[in-house]
C-alpha cells in the first residue's frame, strides 16, 4: 500500500466536546492517582484534569478517523494497519468541568520508517473563546505502507532530548493489577479489544491482552508529578513519549527517571518505563515542568 504525500495537509473534521466532573476523576481513577486537585470540588478553582486526560478527549476523533477524514481520496484501508507510535501533548492549560472544546485536525506529516509509514496526525483543542487548552500530536505507525520520501505541513516541533547518558535518578515500581485493563477501558472510554479481549489479542498475534499504552504513560507522567512537580499538575506544559514495549496485567513496570535540565523558566525531565522483563516499554519520554 502507498501514501501520496498530497494528503499531508488534509483536514478534519470537526468535534465538539464538553467536559464532565466525573469524566476527570474517572480518568485520575483509571490510573490510580488519588492527587485531591482531580476530586475535591470543594476547592475554591474545582478539579483539574490530569495531564495525559487529552488522549481520552480526542479518543473518538482517532478510533473512527475514516470517519473524521475529511478527503475522499484518502485510502482508509490503511488504517487497519495503524499502532500506536507516538505521542506529543503540549499543555496550555488544565481541562475543567464545563469546558467546552472545539477539536480542529489535520495530517501534519507522512515519515518514511522502515516498519512502513509514520503519520503524524496534529489535534488542537480549543474552548468557547477560541483559546488554546491543548495540541496534541499522535504518531501512528502505518505497517507495510510507503509514503515515498515522505512529507510535512511545515516545522515538526522538536522535543528536547536527553543528552547527559542514562543515569538514574530515581526509579518508582507499580504493579499493573490484572483487571487494569478493563478499569482504564471503562473509565476513558478508550476502547481497543487487544486490551479487554484475549480471544481478540492472540488471534493478531500477541500472547493475551495488553495493557494501553496511554494507561503506562500516564502511571509514568503520574509518578513525575508527584515527585517532579510538587505534585501540581498546572506545572506541566509539555509530554511526549516513544511506545516501544507491552506491558503485560498482573505484572510490575518500572517508572525511570534518567536526566533532568535546568532552563530559564523551566525544567526539562527525562523518563522511560521499564515492563517485568526489563524491556523499554516508554522510550525518549520527556516532560516539560514550568517553574
Amino acid at each position: 500500500m502507498n501514501l501520496d504525500k498530497s494528503l499531508v495537509g488534509t483536514k478534519l473534521k470537526t468535534y465538539h466536546t464538553e467536559i464532565s466532573p466525573r469524566a476527570i476523576s474517572n480518568y485520575a481513577a483509571a490510573v490510580e492517582d488519588n492527587n485531591p486537585r482531580y476530586f475535591d470540588d470543594e476547592r475554591k478553582r474545582g478539579i483539574l484534569s490530569p495531564p495525559v486526560m487529552p488522549v481520552a478527549v480526542t479518543w473518538p476523533v482517532l478510533s473512527r478517523l475514516d470517519k473524521f477524514i475529511d478527503s475522499e481520496d484518502f485510502p482508509t484501508e490503511v488504517l487497519m494497519t495503524q499502532v500506536h507510535y507516538t505521542e506529543h501533548l503540549i499543555l496550555h492549560r488544565p481541562m475543567q468541568p464545563g469546558d467546552h472544546l472545539s477539536i480542529h485536525g489535520h495530517i501534519k506529516a507522512f515519515l518514511p520508517h522502515r516498519a512502513g509509514t509514520h503519520a503524524l496526525i496534529c489535534l488542537e483543542a480549543k474552548d468557547a473563546g477560541g483559546l488554546p487548552v491543548f495540541t496534541e500530536t499522535i504518531g501512528a505507525m502505518l505497517r507495510g505502507v510507503s509514503c515515498g520520501e515522505g512529507a510535512s505541513d511545515g516545522e515538526i516541533s522538536p522535543v528536547p532530548e536527553n543528552d547527559g547518558g542514562t543515569e538514574i535518578l530515581w526509579t518508582s515500581d507499580i504493579p499493573i493489577s490484572p483487571e487494569r485493563p478493563y478499569v482504564y477501558d471503562g473509565c476513558t472510554g478508550i476502547e481497543f479489544p487487544i486490551h479487554t479481549s484475549p480471544a481478540f489479542a492472540r488471534m493478531v498475534g500477541l500472547p493475551g491482552i495488553i495493557l494501553q499504552g496511554t494507561a503506562t504513560l500516564a502511571y509514568a507522567v503520574r509518578e513525575l508529578v508527584n515527585r517532579e512537580a510538587g505534585r501540581d499538575p498546572e506545572r506541566i506544559a509539555e509530554i511526549a513519549c516513544r511506545f516501544s514495549g507491552m506491558v503485560r496485567p498482573g505484572s510490575t513496570i518500572k517508572v525511570c527517571c534518567i536526566g533532568q535540565k535546568k532552563q530559564a523558566n523551566h525544567r526539562d525531565v527525562f523518563f522511560e518505563v521499564l515492563n517485568e522483563n526489563k524491556e523499554k516499554a516508554i522510550r525518549n519520554g520527556y516532560i516539560k515542568i514550568k517553574g
